[in-house]
């Protein structure tokens, strides 16, 4: 049984968390409020936009405030971004080994396409799960248990790689063994939200071992 790859977007394939804080910070502050990125963190980290903005801004429209922030996400975002540090490398040996994966995000599609596309690995990924296009999204469970549907997986193949608690929870309901990136929070933090390990990025050491866990073909091919 080979391992399936399922990867979050935002803060995990890119250190996008930076721009989302910049743009967050303008629109609250277009509207006379000021916040940070502890704000940030504590408050709207992983959550759904149009929560966010009907929690917070209740007498506005939560799909216009949605809409304009993701416009102003893409401008900040640009044409180019690096990718998560030994991330091609991981995907380069997916594509060795056989490995199914797939993006399975809360980001909206136009802000996943221009994401994938800006770090270049738009044509490395033949599966993207939109949260939004599905029953519910993170941290429902119902995008990690679409994502292995249509690669034909099972849970017990699936490895997610999830930067927040939402994702990390989604991931965990699903049945996939869960590995937290440290993009923007500790390792105890993941743990917390349902972890079952934490890596610094996709260069970590402890990577390899932590995919044999789901590899069990591994010892077929060096018997």
């Amino acid at each position: 049984m080979s391992p399936a790859l399922l990867f979050d977007l935002d803060g995990t394939l890119l250190k996008s968390d930076p721009l989302h804080v910049a743009v967050f910070i303008d629109l609250f502050a277009e509207r006379g409020r000021e916040i940070d990125e502890a704000f940030y963190m504590r408050e709207i980290h992983g959550r759904h936009n149009l929560d966010i903005f009907a929690e917070l801004f209740p007498d506005a429209d939560p799909q216009e405030m949605s809409d304009a922030k993701e416009a102003a996400f893409r401008e900040r975002l640009g044409t180019e971004a690096e990718p998560m540090p030994g991330l091609v490398d991981l995907l380069d040996r997916a594509d060795a080994m056989g490995w199914p994966r797939a993006v399975v995000t809360n980001a909206p599609r136009d802000n996943a396409e221009a994401m994938l596309s800006a770090i270049g690995l738009r044509d490395r990924f033949e599966v993207l799960i939109i949260g939004d296009e599905c029953e519910r999204g993170k941290p429902d469970p119902a995008p990690y248990r679409a994502a292995m549907a249509a690669l034909g997986v099972d849970a017990a193949q699936s490895i997610a790689f999830e930067d927040s608690p939402s994702g990390v929870k989604a991931a965990q309901a699903a049945g996939a063994l869960t590995i937290g990136l440290r993009s923007s929070l500790d390792d105890a933090a993941l743990r917390r939200a349902g972890a079952d390990a934490s890596i610094a990025d996709f260069a970590d050491p402890t990577l390899p071992g932590l995919i044999a866990r789901r590899d069990t073909t591994q010892g077929a091919r060096t018997a």
